[in-house]
């Protein structure tokens, strides 16, 4: 007798071996079925919630400048230490190029101008003023920190503009003697081999001539300037090259901008 809740199977209705193996197989595929879609679904889901791709990264003109000063100024370092005749020069326009016309009317125009304006009654001072502001500014640039002191505090009261500007307020500016000592300093201060240049200033009668080779002359020492410092640091960078080529190509790396970010 079948037991309490046992379905019983009569007749046609009781399902043969055959018929029992055919079901198994069926819920079988069926569950490899279910299992498969089950998966896919989930590769789907996973693809689909991750970018294609990241966003090309915005670059700065910052970002572009700054690792363009890094290699020039790896670059200039490596020709220091390598080239023993490396050295700054004045930077000469063409004869003839509108460039070279144009900065000599410029210039012209400047000096003239200051010309008429010393020249007037009473005179006028505020671009000599200035220029012996800006003078003052170079000739301190030569003095090495925390040395000639004594110099440096003379530079600074006889050039003091303020004081300057309230004697041309009287009347009573000395512009030659202003020129004069300028020219002195400058002897003391240059190189050997523009003592000849320093000497054609103490010759110009002219003084609007004289402020104007003045700076000529100046710029001359601040390439000469430049040249000394070359000259003393390119053992430093000799010692130092390939590790500071090293630092800084990394650096260039680093800011260089990659459009693959």
């Amino acid at each position: 007798m079948p037991f309490n809740g046992e379905k019983q199977y009569v007749g046609e209705d009781q399902p043969s071996d055959s018929d029992s193996s055919r079901f198994s197989e069926s819920m079988a595929s069926l569950s490899d079925y279910e299992c498969s879609r089950q998966s896919f679904t989930s590769d789907s889901s996973s693809k689909s919630s991750s970018p294609a791709s990241s966003p090309p990264r915005v670059v700065t003109f910052d970002e572009v400048m700054g690792a363009a000063r890094n290699l020039e100024n790896m670059t200039l370092v490596h020709e220091i230490a390598v080239n023993e005749n490396f050295q700054l020069k004045q930077d000469a326009l063409p004869e003839n190029s509108l460039a070279s016309r144009v900065k000599r009317i410029v210039h012209q125009a400047y000096w003239d101008v200051l010309e008429s304006e010393l020249n007037a009654e009473p005179p006028e001072y505020d671009h000599a003023i200035k220029l012996f502001e800006e003078i003052r500014e170079i000739l301190l640039s030569f003095l090495i920190p925390g040395s000639g002191n004594r110099l440096r505090n003379q530079i600074c009261e006889v050039l003091d503009t303020d004081l300057i500007r309230q004697q041309a307020e009287h009347g009573a500016v000395d512009i030659q003697g202003l020129a004069n000592y300028i020219i002195s300093t400058m002897g003391k201060l240059c190189a050997p081999v523009r003592d000849d240049d320093v000497r054609k200033l103490k010759a110009t009668g002219n003084i609007v001539e004289v402020l104007r080779q003045i700076f000529h002359v100046l710029d001359l020492m601040n390439m000469d300037m430049a040249n000394f410092l070359i000259r003393s640091f390119r053992p430093h960078f000799q010692r130092q090259l390939v590790d500071y080529e090293r630092t800084k190509f990394q650096e260039i790396l680093e800011e260089t901008p990659s459009y693959h970010e």
